[in-house]
């Protein structure tokens, strides 16, 4: 197979060239590994077992991410001490960032919604 070829050539795993399955355990450590390049996200180990972290030093997309895990992060940290139940925690993740107040995404409205409120309120718009 070509991707098998070129993998051996270039000296690595088919599986770092190939779009990983994040449902096996070796398709999500390359994934890991992309983000690691890519986002700056660093493995370590300690006391508590082994953690991943984004380092906001490594550069403007580690520091995306870390904003980011740092919001995932409250989230959990909420569902643990019980401020939100496992309902809102999973509507908060199902739907990221829709409802993440930390990330300074705003869902705008379609020009089709913008259109019909212009239309709708045009006699209490002032004319310039």
């Amino acid at each position: 197979e070509l991707t098998e070829s070129l993998a051996s050539a270039l000296g690595v795993s088919p599986l770092a060239l190939s779009v990983p399955d994040i449902d096996s355990y070796l398709g999500l450590m390359h994934t890991l590994f992309t983000v690691e390049d890519r986002y700056g996200l660093t493995v370590e180990t300690g006391e508590n077992g082994v953690s991943l972290r984004a380092d906001p030093r490594k550069g403007k997309d580690a520091a995306e991410l870390s904003k980011m895990l740092t919001a995932w992060a409250q989230q959990a940290e909420k569902l643990r001490n019980g401020e939100i139940n496992r309902e809102d925690y999973d509507k908060w993740r199902y739907n990221y960032p829709k409802y993440d107040e930390t990330s300074g995404y705003v869902k705008v409205p379609s020009q089709q919604l913008s259109d019909a409120m212009v239309e709708a309120f045009k006699d209490r718009l002032k004319a310039d």
